[in-house]
């Protein structure tokens, strides 16, 4: 069975940093895209971050860009989301995803959801101003 659990979230100032994790199980993590993406309340889910783990791109929305880092611990099958400096506007319940269709792409292309088979059940960020 293949899992995705993120953890990491929770209740931060404005300006603050969390450190978000996805450790996946069940599948050949190394050969899969992970990224992160977010739906804010009453909003649509929009991507955030990608990484390709086999080479080590990364992606990054602009809404994020400078602020937001994404890494990987192969060994520990997990992928990191970073984020410093954070804004209210960053409120919002965060997922992890993995596939192997955003492999075959790059640019803003890494981040469409239809490409990613595999999905967390979200950690929520709260950023208060």
């Amino acid at each position: 069975e293949v899992q995705l659990v993120e953890s990491g979230g929770g209740l931060v100032q404005a300006g603050g940093s969390l450190r978000l994790s996805c450790t996946a199980s069940g599948l050949p993590f190394d050969d899969y895209a992970v990224g992160w993406f977010r739906q804010a309340p009453g909003k649509e889910r929009e991507g955030v971050s990608c990484i390709i783990r086999s080479d080590g791109s990364t992606y990054y929305a602009d809404s994020v860009k400078g602020r937001f880092t994404i890494s990987t611990n192969n060994a520990k099958n997990t992928v990191y989301l970073q984020m410093n400096s954070l804004k209210p506007e960053d409120t919002a319940v965060y997922y992890c995803a993995a596939g192997m269709g955003p492999t075959y792409y790059s640019g803003s292309y890494l981040l469409i959801e239809s490409l990613y088979d595999f999905w967390g059940q979200g950690t929520q960020v709260t950023v208060s101003s």
